[in-house]
This record gives C-alpha cells, structure tokens and sequence, in this order.
C-alpha cells in the first residue's frame, strides 16, 4: 500500500532492516525506533498508520507501550516478539494489539496481515478519526454529536463538544483564547474572548474524575490545552 506508515519499534536492529527492505519495496514509509520511550515520541511526532512494536524493549517495556498507545489511540498495532506461550499473546491483544506475530518474522505473512487489518479499518477509517476521537473513558463524536463518558451518553452543548475535540484533536498544544476563537467560533466572532473561559468551567464540569491519563489544563498566562498523560496510573474503581 504505496504511502502507508509503518513505525517499527524494535531494538534488534536485524529486525528493523529486514522490515525496512521489504517494505520501503511495497512502497512503504518506514519510520524505526529502538526503545519503548523512542517509540511513544515517534508515534506521537509521526502518526504512523500501522505499529510494528517488539514486546521486549529496553527503558519502556512493549506492553507497556501498547497499552499507552492504546490509551490515546486506535491505530493499528501488531506486537511481535520471541516469546510464543499462548499468555503472552493473551495479554498482548487484551492490551490493545490487533494482531501478534512470533518471531522469526516472515515478510509476506506480516505483509498480509498487515494488509488485512488496514482492510478492516476501512478506506474512510482517517475520515471518522477526525471525527471520533477516544482517550481513556472518553468518546468524543462529531458525526453524531455525542460525548460518552465511560461509555455513558452526556447531553453537551455544541460549542462545548466543538471546543473539546478541537482541543483533544491537537492534544498537548497550547492555544491562547484568540485561537480557540478563530479555530472555533470562526473569524467572525464579535463577543467577548472570555466565552472561552466559561466553555472550559462548563467541559471541566463534566470531566472531572473521569481519567487520570488526560486532562483539560490551564496555562497561565498563555492558554489552554488538552493534555494526555500516558504514564499516569488508572484509578481503581471501588
């Protein structure tokens, strides 16, 4: 699939170089990370369309980095690894991977699983991720103008729901009130840049408690932004 991204986060360089000849020949874009932390930044900096990530990884183990990719995104993730007992693949998919493959890799095996779950996203898949966006307890829809928290439908307003995805689109960028004028209320926009303040009391609201990986933050002096924290533990429900 000439174009597509596929972000391969595995420290056994071989690995790496077997994946980027046969791919970069199916005209891939490869991008290549060697440790768990590299691969979080990479996939954050790059939004591949596909991850290829090793469950074995030096400074942030591979489990852990699904889960946090998890935590902020549904893009496809294959886990791959020597590891071939039936719990480690267990827990890699209740992580969040789609798919796991035992090393050593065969490149048209992984080439058409890969293909096959792309498939299944759907062609329009990047259209509806601009429009439904999810984080940890957290649905935010435009097409159907919905806001789900854990799971449950929460009435909002539409400027509200227009002023949250924005913000969770373009998670942990700053904006001053002017921009979120413009980017939401739209160049037009006559009334005072102090509306913007009484849409985040009103959203935080509504969030508050809801997860401990985001947050809707304040920063003085500049603005506001929606910031996710992916190695913040989740709260256990009582």
């Amino acid at each position: 699939m000439v174009g597509t991204k596929l972000l391969i986060i595995d420290n056994d360089k071989s690995t790496c170089e077997l994946v980027r000849s046969f791919f970069k020949n199916e005209g891939y874009e490869i991008i290549e990370a060697y440790d768990g932390i590299e691969g979080l930044n990479a996939f954050k900096s790059y939004d591949p369309d596909v991850v290829l990530l090793d469950s074995v990884l030096p400074k942030k183990d591979g489990n852990e980095v699904c889960r946090q990719i998890r935590a902020i995104s549904t893009k496809p993730i294959i886990m791959i690894s020597a590891k071939a007992d039936e719990f480690d693949k267990v827990l890699g998919l209740e992580l969040g991977a789609d798919d796991y493959l035992v090393k050593p890799l065969g490149m048209k095996e992984l080439h058409a699983r890969i293909k096959a779950i792309l498939r299944r996203c759907g062609s329009t898949d990047n259209i509806i991720d601009k429009n439904v966006l999810r984080f940890d307890n957290l649905e935010i829809n435009l097409s159907n103008h919905e806001l789900k928290i854990r799971g449950e439908h929460v009435d909002i307003p539409h400027k509200e729901l227009l002023l949250l995805h924005f913000l969770a689109q373009n998670y942990n960028r700053v904006y001053t009130r002017d921009q979120l004028l413009n980017k939401v209320w739209s160049f037009d926009y006559l009334g005072d840049s102090r509306t913007v303040d009484v849409h985040i009391k009103r959203l935080r609201e509504k969030l508050q408690g809801v997860s401990k990986r985001w947050e809707l933050k304040t920063v003085w002096g500049v603005g506001y932004k929606f910031e996710v924290h992916p190695e913040a533990t989740e709260k256990t429900e009582e």
